[in-house]
């Protein structure tokens, strides 16, 4: 049996409002992923830059890079920002990743959830933020040009601190979805430049998905989804044979565009 409509419930809700001093806002934060090595000689694995806060809550520790959403920009322009201010780069692949909008964002309240324990109600005060959180790719090419400031610091994944608010777990996040992605897209070609090796291409999957491909079967598989082309062109100065170069075939999208065409070209959106 259905409710009856009750034409005082909006004025009910209104009164309630008034009393109710919290607050919600809206911020965007991107996670910048590109592949460097630890060492030299290694092969490359995901690393990310993170900002030192300068204020609490959670003065001195890292964080996402992010911020309120700015009135004159739409939700990608805001992340592309985002990722400018950061590396000082451009993006090789932007994408909106998830909205993080729980009550409690702490690592106290998602140890909470995960015991299955009840969370405290929010105070009148409680100020509350929603983010839209994106994933951007840089490519291999630009990361040793990215802006070096002493608040900002680029980390591998598997090593990172204990972020500020609920980060920690946004990244978890945006490497589960990269992984997923990789498996059916061809998201790991932005990681690259414009030119590269099928070792190189190789190294990318591999940094993502944290396991080793036979050499063999990647180079049936790659030859077989049509999704690079030959330049024609070898590496120069190598004692060996030098290996081909390869392009990205610019027929192919680096993943589905959606019919709302959500994942545009990021240079038409700045």
């Amino acid at each position: 049996m259905s409710t009856p409509y009750d034409p005082t419930a909006a004025e009910h809700h209104d009164a309630s409002a008034e009393a109710d001093h919290s607050s919600v806002s809206l911020a965007v934060s991107t996670v910048i992923l590109a592949l460097r090595p630890k060492e030299d000689g290694e092969p490359p694995v995901l690393w990310l830059p993170l900002v030192r806060r300068l204020r609490e809550p959670y003065k001195g520790q890292w964080a996402l890079p992010g911020g309120p959403l700015p009135f004159n920009l739409s939700l990608e322009q805001a992340a592309g920002s985002t990722l400018k201010r950061a590396t000082g780069l451009e993006p090789g692949y932007l994408e909106q990743l998830y909205a993080f909008g729980d009550v409690y964002r702490t690592p106290e309240s998602r140890n909470l959830r995960a015991e299955g324990a009840q969370i405290p109600a929010p105070g009148p005060d409680h100020e509350r933020v929603v983010s839209v959180v994106y994933w951007a790719s840089i490519p291999a090419t630009e990361v040793a040009n990215t802006r070096v400031h002493e608040n900002i610091r680029w980390f591998p994944v598997d090593e990172l601190p204990q972020l500020a608010f609920d980060h920690n777990e946004i990244v978890e996040y945006a490497l589960y979805r990269l992984r997923n992605k990789v498996e059916y897209s061809r998201i790991a070609h932005s990681f690259l430049g414009e030119e590269f090796t099928l070792a190189q291409l190789r190294e990318v999957y591999e940094a993502i998905l944290g396991r080793s491909l036979d050499p063999a079967n990647f180079r049936r598989q790659i030859a077989a989804s049509k999704s690079i082309i030959d330049t024609g062109r070898r590496v120069e100065g190598t004692r060996h044979r030098p290996p081909r170069l390869y392009r990205y075939n610019d027929a192919q999208a680096y993943a589905d565009a959606g019919p709302l065409g959500m994942y545009r070209d990021p240079a038409s959106s700045f």
